[in-house]
Formats: C-alpha cells, sequence, structure tokens
C-alpha cells in the first residue's frame, strides 16, 4: 500500500508549537472551546474511565475542563503533546509524544481525546486505526479537528490578492478536512457508532493583522511541506488586508474570521 502523501511537515509543526508554547493563553480560544466541549459530552456518559490520554494537552485546557464540567469521572489523565515547552510547568503524568505515532500498548488505554491536533496529520484515518487499537474494548475516543470552512474569508483574501499582485494563485492556508469527509474517518479507522458534530465559531477583529497574530500565538499556521514559490511580501500582505477589509467588515468595521470545529466521536468495539 502506498504511502499517504506527506502534506504537512511535522517537524516545523513541534517548532511551531514550541515557539506558541509561552503565549499559548493569549489565544487558546479555540482549543479552551474545543477541551471543554469534549469534556461536556463525557459529563452524561453513564461510566467513568479509569485511565484517559490527551493527545494534545497544550497548556493543560482539557485536565481543567474536567474538573469544572465532569469531575471524577476521569481517574488517571495522562497529559501529552509534541511539544515538550507545551507540557512544561505543571504537575501530573506527561509525555511528549507524535499523535501519528502513539506509543501506547494495545487495549491499554478507556479513553482518547485530541482537541485541535489531528487536522495536522498527514494519515488522520492511520493516526485513528492507532488509537482505536490502544482502546480497551468498549474504549472512547473523541477528538476536534478544524473544517474546511475555517478561515474561508483569509483563504478568499489571499487567493483574490494573489491574482491580482503576482498573476495566479497558490496555496498558503493549509486544507481542512470537509465536514462529509470528517464523517467517514472513524468508521474507516474501525469504530462503531461513529458522530460527528459541527461547531461553527464566528470571531471578530479589528484587522487582519490581528488575526494573523492569533494565528501564530495559537501555533496553526501553515505547515504545508510543499512551500508557496512565491515569497508573502509586504505588497501582497498590505492588498490582503485590503481586500478582507472591503469584503468582510462588519457594519461596526470590525472583520469576521470563521472557524469550523469538527468533533468526532466513536466507541471501540466492546
Amino acid at each position: 500500500m502506498a504511502a499517504p502523501p506527506l502534506l504537512f511537515d511535522r517537524a516545523l509543526r513541534r517548532r511551531r508549537l514550541d515557539r506558541a508554547a509561552a503565549g499559548f493563553a493569549d489565544a487558546d480560544f479555540l482549543h479552551r472551546r474545543a477541551a471543554l466541549d469534549i469534556a461536556e459530552r463525557l459529563a452524561p456518559i453513564l461510566r467513568d474511565f479509569p485511565l484517559a490520554v490527551d493527545l494534545s494537552a497544550r497548556r493543560g485546557a482539557f485536565r481543567q475542563a474536567l474538573a469544572a464540567a465532569a469531575p471524577g469521572r476521569v481517574g488517571r489523565l495522562i497529559e501529552a503533546d509534541v511539544s515538550a515547552r507545551m507540557l512544561a510547568g505543571r504537575a501530573g503524568p506527561r509525555l511528549v509524544a507524535d499523535d501519528e505515532r502513539l506509543p501506547f500498548a494495545d487495549q491499554s488505554l478507556d479513553l482518547i481525546v485530541s482537541p485541535l491536533s489531528l487536522h495536522w496529520a498527514n494519515d488522520v484515518v492511520g493516526a485513528l486505526i492507532q488509537a482505536h487499537r490502544a482502546l480497551k474494548p468498549g474504549g472512547l475516543f473523541i477528538g476536534a479537528i478544524l473544517g474546511g470552512v475555517t478561515l474561508t474569508e483569509l483563504r478568499q483574501a489571499i487567493t483574490e490578492a494573489e491574482i491580482e499582485v503576482l498573476g495566479g494563485a497558490g496555496s498558503r492556508v493549509s486544507p481542512f478536512a470537509d465536514a462529509q469527509d470528517a464523517a467517514s474517518l472513524l468508521q474507516r479507522a474501525g469504530f462503531d457508532q461513529p458522530v460527528t458534530d459541527i461547531d461553527s465559531v464566528n470571531v471578530t477583529y479589528g484587522h487582519p493583522l490581528k488575526l494573523l497574530a492569533d494565528l501564530r500565538a495559537m501555533g496553526e499556521t501553515s505547515l504545508l511541506a510543499d512551500r508557496h514559490p512565491k515569497p508573502l511580501t509586504r505588497t501582497l500582505l498590505a492588498r490582503i488586508c485590503e481586500i478582507y477589509a472591503e469584503r468582510f467588515a462588519q457594519p461596526d468595521g470590525r472583520l469576521t474570521a470563521t472557524f469550523e470545529i469538527l468533533t468526532l466521536t466513536g466507541w471501540a468495539a466492546g
């Protein structure tokens, strides 16, 4: 079987998260939203999870959300992240791990969560298969990824600006899964009772550069392995900002940025 295409530079992913770790709290609203949503999904489930892993712990949002929304539901939580700097400075079991190469034994975990990380996997189905293998029979996986509508305004502004300034458009924003495609990912990985939910988040900014600053602070800037052949010049960036303001300003002058969070839930066969 052919290996999946290398869409994303995973080493760059780790470096971006390391860089973002110190100031992550300034722009972690999407990660916290996804983590709280996952914790709230656990609250009504009539069972406990003695051993769980958070595959994208970052600065601990899921652990905090558990304490607020589902206290006592998880026994031991292992916080994992590809970035050692994200895990630094707090107590509890922590593990530096790549969510494309899970180090856990087969059928060893009761719960695996992944808030906003797997959209950067080169082989999402392969990563989910590993998660499925690591779960005990009856174990639960809940993961959140960014969906295809994410940053639609920025994509449109970049495309139009590149056509004007460069004479053609390329890829500068990473692709994300379509909601319909995401629905089949868990089934392909062998999970039972797969469910995909969509959360559309609209954020407003005073200027497009503030959006770009937030993306950098999140560690969510483009990781495309096939870099755009032409640099992002000041002229091009200025035109992107102009088009963004012209097309997506609200009556009060603030600019809309859309994020789509797809939450995938599936059970390992019991």
